[in-house]
């Protein structure tokens, strides 16, 4: 099991009351929603792995340098002219470095590489999985892993983690026409607003759908651009035209990287904290209750 970790704790955060608070009065319902998060899917799905997958990098150089909107929109306003710092609440920052310290000392994995975004990391292990893999998501741009053959599916929160849409290629092509590698090029074709993509103007999702269901893929697509005997229209023929710079680079922006250098560490579950002794420090400090106190019970059950 592989958790886009940040895709689960804005959830957390912004579906538990602020009202929940540490000691002092800080907040921490990131934190406690996403151990009862962590809770729940290792009580309904008993993997026997699982990485907190983290964003390194959330907006990585080498993707701004291909597409320079990507993700601009989030860039923090004050730091518009410094270094990129993705804007978030301001309640929230300071859980981050918490849901971290109490991860590690738990003993669950977690994993983020320089110069890459968590998707980056969870397409890599779905890649080198030698077995099924379940990807706790927030986020659609995965669903371009999905793979029934291989055992790959999305499970994308609806209401919590307690009731998950199982994304698998029976309904990418119910909902969108395509099956998971094609999810990369209807996205890209569309464009996504969220991450900056501006996609081809005036081929929305339907007409990109059908397009893929026509030519393919990305590459038929735009050979067929270039076929003046191909059944496109002379208006889909000159967006996809003058789009062409524009998607000579898309594809390395939106699909995940399958090949990032990950470290070596134990992914298994934990049946007993991995160092105690913080754990209760951070429990004492943070008022982390029966959030941490079930998830304990529930690894060492």
């Amino acid at each position: 099991m592989l958790l886009d970790t940040a895709s689960l704790y804005f959830r957390a955060y912004f579906g538990v009351p602020d009202s929940v608070k540490a000691p002092d009065g800080t907040p921490v319902n990131a934190v406690r929603g996403l151990l009862d998060f962590i809770d729940r899917l290792v009580k309904d799905h008993r993997p026997d792995a699982l990485v907190a997958c983290m964003d390194a990098d959330w907006r990585p150089h080498w993707r701004v340098e291909l597409i320079p909107s990507y993700k601009a929109h989030r860039v923090a306003a004050e730091h518009a002219q410094g270094p990129d710092t993705e804007e978030v609440p301001d309640t929230l920052s300071p859980q981050v470095p918490v849901i971290e310290a109490v991860l590690d000392a738990v003993g669950i994995a977690r994993v983020g590489v320089a110069g890459y975004e968590a998707d980056d990391v969870i397409g890599t292990y779905t890649a080198h999985a030698t077995g099924p893999v379940d990807i706790v998501t927030g986020d659609r741009d995965l669903y371009q892993l999905v793979d029934d053959a291989r055992g790959v599916r999305v499970l994308y929160p609806v209401k919590g983690v307690g009731t998950l849409q199982m994304t698998d290629e029976a309904f990418l092509r119910e909902k969108y026409g395509v099956d998971g590698p094609g999810y990369a090029d209807l996205a890209l074709l569309r464009g996504d607003p969220s991450d900056g993509l501006p996609g081809v103007p005036g081929i929305g999702e339907k007409t990109a759908a059908r397009l893929l269901a026509d030519f393919g893929d990305l590459a038929g697509i735009m050979a067929a651009a270039e076929d003046p005997k191909a059944r496109l229209t002379p208006a889909q023929r000159r967006r996809l035209t003058e789009a062409a710079p524009y998607l000579a680079v898309a594809p390395k922006v939106v699909r995940v990287a399958g090949d990032v250098p990950l470290p070596d560490v134990p992914t298994e579950l934990p049946r007993t904290p991995r160092d105690p002794e913080l754990l209760d420090a951070l429990a004492a400090r943070w008022g982390l209750g029966g959030s941490l106190r079930r998830l304990l019970e529930t690894l060492a059950a």
